[in-house]
């Protein structure tokens, strides 16, 4: 059984696509631009503000669907430009430990509006993790 995942402390869904979907406890959470909720703008910054933005976005709808980041086990990281992997890479550190979950990173022809940088992200519920 699915259950759609939608968090108000993070952006809307601005197409035909929920935030977040759990199915047999695992948590598979769309694409997440650098769009603050409350302004409903991109967060400043350069690559370091909207790749922090984007990871508060995933941790808003973590939280609301019952997990956490400890409970990531694979992120897909879209940059708009190869060259903002080092600033992404160090404010993607902030939000996790070790273990570090999976990640894979591309540069993209173009993300949606303009963005620099877009996660998706995946969660399971795994006990003594």
């Amino acid at each position: 059984m699915k259950k759609i995942i939608e968090s108000a402390h993070a952006p809307k869904a601005v197409g035909p696509y929920s935030q977040a979907v759990e199915a047999n406890g695992t948590l598979y959470i769309s694409g997440q631009l650098p769009i603050d909720p409350a302004t409903g703008k991109f967060a400043e910054g350069g690559v370091a503000g909207q790749t922090a933005q984007c990871l508060k976005n995933i941790g808003a709808i973590l939280a609301d669907a019952g997990y956490d980041y400890s409970h990531v086990v694979k992120s897909t990281v879209l940059l708009a430009d190869m060259d903002g992997f080092a600033a992404m890479n160090k404010a993607y550190a902030q939000f996790y430990a070790e273990p570090y979950p999976a990640r894979v990173a591309y540069q993209v022809a173009k993300l949606p509006m303009g963005a620099q940088v877009e996660i998706e992200t995946i969660a399971v519920r795994i006990k003594n993790y």
